[in-house]
């Protein structure tokens, strides 16, 4: 058996992305004479495929830059399709258009609370982010028009952005404490010690004075 075509230009078969399609697969032998009728031939059917809506889509790329203390721009890399168009290769955003979003997940470093955000363009912006504090992004693709099963794509891989802290930011609350706890016991021990030195003093001070006044004309 021989395959008589094996592929087609996506765009003059699969031209209307939002329909659905389904392939007529037929085996042919090689010693098959070609003027046989076609429907004579061995063939089976494809399950039923809405490109639009059930297409697999792959992890994204992406990079973070931080904008200012509390902002970072999350740029996202539109994946490419196997769907060429007079040559140019196709992505997602080419297919999909104003239905395609993107979830951005993340969380603090160092916490397990995560916070998710949409947006609606491959350029995002997450703001209101506690400044001087390191976080961690991932992203999908997604498609809220689709069945739920097949709405968001694969998780991209995590990527954290690293914020360089001071030996004063780096302490923990608890380190704080301790130190401000330290700082006033030797503060209060400074006091103290001050306190009673002045006292003795003025009672050495005091003594000589009432031997005086004490002393017989």
């Amino acid at each position: 058996m021989h395959v008589v075509s094996h592929s087609c230009k996506p765009c003059l078969c699969l031209c209307v992305f939002d329909r659905t399609y389904h392939a007529d697969i037929q085996t042919e032998h090689v010693t098959m004479d070609y003027n046989s009728d076609p429907e004579e031939l061995t063939h089976t059917y494809s399950p039923k495929f809405n490109p639009h809506k059930q297409s697999n889509i792959s992890a994204v790329k992406f990079t973070v830059a931080a904008k200012d203390e509390r902002t970072v721009i999350v740029n996202i890399t539109d994946p490419l399709t196997s769907i060429h168009d007079y040559g140019k290769q196709l992505t997602i955003r080419d297919i999909l258009k104003n239905d395609l979003k993107y979830k951005i997940s993340y969380y603090k470093s160092g916490s397990t609370g995560k916070r998710d955000v949409i947006s609606n363009s491959s350029v995002a912006e997450v703001s209101q982010l506690d400044a001087g504090e390191s976080y961690c992004f991932m992203v999908a693709a997604f498609i809220p028009s689709r069945p739920k099963s097949t709405q968001q794509g694969a998780w991209s891989k995590q990527l954290c952005n690293q914020v360089h802290k001071t030996v004063l930011q780096e302490l923990s609350v608890g380190a704080w404490v301790g130190a401000v706890f330290i700082v006033l016991t030797v503060v209060i021990v400074i006091v103290t010690v001050t306190v009673l030195c002045c006292k003795r003093r003025k009672q050495r001070n005091k003594a000589p004075y009432t031997a005086q006044l004490s002393a017989p004309a």
